[in-house]
């Protein structure tokens, strides 16, 4: 860069000359050469000093003219003051305004032979045979500062840009040019496009579950830029480019968390969390983490899920974290550990939740998900616990299937001991949280979808009329520990879960997101395919959250609803416990599966979930709970 600027100080010395004298061959004397050789003698520590040989010419910024131009003007000034001195020693005159070319001609020289080799640095000779072609939607100054970081790196070309802004179309934006989102299928079959990548996280949530639902119909690969919120926390680096996740085509509109319910809950508490190294109890424990509480005991019966999930919190400082081995069937363990640590909040999401291996395997499923309920939320309440809360699932409601009725028993556990506590005016809480599928979750069908979508299909389905809720881990996590913080003592929080998603469309979706075709009558002949296998033992073509939702009472946050704990009656377990424990101590599946649901099916039981002033002190629950029809129970 030296030898390049000493040649370009030459030239326009000589320019300047022949600029002046209308002459292109100036005669050259040795007063000349000598101003010449004394032009870049004195340019040179100047354009040192001021940083023109610092930065890296592939990124120098438009900004650097002025430096460049600064950079001249003290060096002319410097060369005239040369010039000066010379004629006063008689060794020849230069015309006056020559300087002045000079440093109009220097200038242009070294800004130009500097952003010219930017410019081919950075824009090559076009797209590389390793390189895919992309459109980037958006264009903005996000979508620009994008298409400049991908400009000559990694494996995509940016062909152009595309903006719902009518009057950016037919407009160059950062060298590229911007097409209407109506030219999308043409531009893909004429550049062979693979990939879009969406530059727009500042527009609403409907705007763009609109814009990707209309890019994925064109069979091609649909991938987001991070949010700047992503960007600062330091997930992503600035053009790193991430894969459309599927909750964005969900529309759930994002609520945050309230500060001073986290803060009350979990700041300077002794918390545990059973079940800490699955879906939610390891997201739990990271939430946890975040609100310095005195110190955090993970209770987990897998080793390796405990020891990655002990690994992640223990790095980086944070509270103190207590790894426990054990099964929350072990009362001694239980006991041991609550009493150990003086434990002030309890998560419990240990359970067992998958619908046709607990239905396959029916003692193990009532002996972890009832009676584990049972052990550690009695020892909760003998060891003064004070806020205790149950994770539990959207199949408690009217269940079909074992899974989904050790869950209703795990509530009527919960709330019958926060009955107790209220009786003898303990200052303790019992509550449980009520939602659905979590998107991601061990055992879920969103990664099932995407190992099938990865290995090419077919992607298998029970039903694809079928409906489910989804909501992400993250917002399940804040949920349930504001949900306990608003706990009164005997309450089932219900989560809002958004509208039911149909499972054929989820299927769909995640297909097209991946960037391939569904294969069907339309498309026999590419595409990945999805296969309907049957409905699988215990599962409802439904899922509910509410038996009766008019009954819902609101809560200071809009996402979270109370099924009114205020007029808890009694519920006596204690036989239908007692005829439980036997029937597993007998290992018989059809007795134990007989009591489980003759329980939650009893007509005599009256639980309000939410009442009327006026009602029972329990109205209709729990009424014809095992029924597998559709429709709810008619109210009184």
């Amino acid at each position: 860069m030296i030898l390049l600027d000493c040649l370009s100080l030459f030239v326009a010395i000589w320019a300047s000359y022949a600029l002046r004298l209308s002459n292109w061959s100036p005669e050259i004397t040795i007063e000349r050469v000598i101003l010449a050789g004394c032009a870049a003698l004195v340019a040179i520590p100047v354009f040192v000093r001021l940083g023109l040989y610092r930065s890296v010419i592939r990124y120098l910024p438009e900004a650097a003219i002025w430096t460049i131009l600064q950079a001249m003007l003290i060096a002319t000034m410097n060369w005239v003051i040369i010039i000066f001195l010379m004629e006063m020693a008689g060794q020849g005159i230069v015309p006056r305004s020559v300087p002045f070319l000079y440093f109009v001609l220097g200038t242009l020289l070294i800004g130009t032979t500097r952003f010219a080799a930017k410019w081919i640095l950075s824009a090559g000779t076009g797209m590389r045979r390793d390189e895919e072609p992309i459109f980037i939607y958006g264009a903005g100054a996000k979508a620009a500062q994008l298409a400049r970081a991908l400009r000559g790196h990694g494996n995509r070309f940016v062909m152009g840009l595309i903006d719902d802004d009518p009057t950016n179309h037919g407009r160059d934006v950062a060298g590229y040019r911007v097409f209407p989102p109506r030219d999308l299928p043409r531009l893909v079959e004429r550049y062979g496009i693979r990939e879009i990548v969406l530059s727009m996280s500042s527009i609403a949530p409907e705007e763009r579950q609109a814009v990707i639902a209309r890019v994925t119909e064109l069979g091609i690969k649909v991938r987001s830029v991070p949010d700047m919120s992503d960007l600062v926390d330091g997930r992503y680096i600035v053009n790193q480019i991430k894969e459309i996740e599927i909750d964005e085509l969900l529309g759930r509109s994002f609520v945050p968390p309230d500060k001073n319910l986290l803060a009350s809950a979990l700041t300077g508490k002794t918390v545990m969390v059973t079940g800490a190294g699955g879906s939610i109890g390891s997201e739990l424990c990271r939430l946890i983490a975040t609100w310095k509480p005195a110190k955090l005991v993970l209770f987990e019966s897998s080793e390796y899920a405990l020891y990655r999930i002990e690994q992640e919190l223990t790095v980086g400082g944070g509270p103190q974290i207590v790894p426990i081995l054990g099964s929350v069937t072990d009362q001694g363990l239980v006991r041991r550990t609550i009493r150990t640590h003086r434990i002030e909040v309890l998560y419990h999401a240990a359970a067992h939740k998958h619908v046709p291996l607990v239905e396959a395997n029916v003692l193990e499923g009532i002996r972890n998900n009832v009676f584990g309920t049972m052990i550690l939320a009695q020892t909760a309440a003998d060891e003064n616990v004070s806020s205790f809360v149950l994770i539990s699932s959207d199949k408690a409601v009217r269940p079909t299937n074992v899974m989904g009725a050790t869950k209703r028993w795990a509530e009527l556990i919960v709330r019958q001991l926060a009955l107790t506590a209220r009786t003898q005016s303990r200052r303790q809480t019992f509550c449980a949280v009520r939602f659905g599928n979590v998107i991601g979750s061990n055992g879920s069908v969103v990664p099932l979808f995407k190992e099938q979508i990865a290995k090419g299909g077919p992607v298998t389905v029970t039903d694809p009329d079928m409906t489910r809720y989804f909501m992400s881990i993250p917002e399940a996590a804040e949920l349930i520990v504001q949900a306990g913080a608003l706990s009164e003592g005997g309450d089932v929080f219900l989560l809002d879960m958004g509208e039911p998603v149909r499972i054929g469309n989820l299927a769909e979706n995640m297909i097209r997101l991946a960037g391939f075709k569904v294969r069907n009558a339309d498309n026999p002949n590419s595409g990945i395919a999805i296969d309907v296998i049957g409905k699988r033992p215990g599962e409802k073509p439904f899922e509910e959250l509410f038996y009766n939702r008019a009954h819902a009472k609101p809560t200071v946050h809009p996402k979270i609803m109370r099924a009114d704990g205020s007029a808890i009656g009694q519920t006596d377990l204690t036989g239908a416990l007692a005829a439980l424990k036997d029937a597993m101590e007998r290992e018989d599946d059809r007795s134990a599966r007989t009591v489980l649901f003759d329980l939650i099916a009893d007509d005599g039981e009256q639980v309000t979930e939410g009442g009327e002033a006026g009602s029972p002190d329990i109205a209709q629950e729990d009424r014809d709970l095992s029924a597998p029809s559709a429709q709810p129970p008619q109210e009184s």
